[in-house]
């Protein structure tokens, strides 16, 4: 794999007996990855969650399981959780946010809801405190599955609105903040129009949402998540029977 900011290196760690790595996520220690597989477990290194995130403060770990929900209930404003798919935990408050993908289809038909341009996604908040959740943003087309990234704004001036905050160049799966405040986002699929020879599976852009760096890969190789430690970038893959390590 190669991208356009400094040049790396790229390690392979093989999951025997497992396969779609992901979401992969690190305890308080550090320690790590953890990784949610597609049968459903979740195991140190080689764990099918769709999302996995730890309450560093006391190591509660988060799931987002597709069938079964998060733990945080059965629904939102009288309609039940249907393609529970990524999670995030405020780590100052331990409040979750989490994305139902859509109330009309399940992960079984997840091709459908593009080709059908569904637009029954929500953004949720879970509040630890109260056990309350409320429906941030409703009506939305495949949270995370679309080629275009919207901000959120939790507090300031502009709380409890939203804006566009980056059109991409592929169908993003995950988002991840990385050490230098900007944000990683792995590309599952290229646009259909795409026109660049490059295959694409990461972007990288700045916090004011202006692309910077593009990571790229030999067709074939798909991305659902780029994770940053230490400076280097761990890689999971929903197809791919292996996690990747690049540095």
């Amino acid at each position: 794999m190669s991208r356009n900011q400094p040049s790396f290196s790229s390690s392979f760690f093989p999951c025997r007996g497992a396969r779609g790595t992901e979401i992969l996520t690190f305890d308080k220690r550090g320690e790590g990855p953890y990784a949610g597989v597609s049968d459903g477990r979740a195991e140190a290194i080689c764990g099918r969650p769709l999302g996995l995130q730890f309450y560093a403060k006391i190591g509660d770990l988060y799931i987002a399981e597709r069938r079964q929900g998060n733990g945080a209930g059965d629904g939102a404003d009288g309609v039940p959780f249907n393609f529970v798919n990524s999670v995030d935990v405020d780590q100052a408050t331990g409040d979750m946010y989490f994305t139902d993908s859509s109330t009309t289809y399940t992960r079984e038909h997840n091709t459908e809801i593009m080709i059908n341009r569904d637009a029954t996604g929500r953004l949720l908040k879970y509040n630890t405190r109260t056990r309350h959740i409320t429906v941030l943003m409703a009506g939305l087309p495949y949270p995370n599955g679309p080629h275009q990234a919207f901000r959120y704004w939790l507090k300031g001036p502009k709380v409890g609105s939203y804006e566009l905050f980056v059109d991409l160049l592929g169908y993003a799966n995950n988002v991840r903040c990385d050490a230098k405040g900007g944000y990683w986002f792995a590309l599952n699929h290229r646009q259909i129009n795409a026109t660049s020879p490059e295959h694409l599976v990461g972007v990288w852009v700045d916090a004011k949402g202006g692309e910077h760096g593009v990571m790229t890969a030999p067709k074939g190789i798909t991305l659902s998540d780029i994770a940053e430690k230490d400076g280097k970038l761990w890689l999971g893959s929903v197809e791919l029977d292996y996690i990747g390590l690049a540095s």
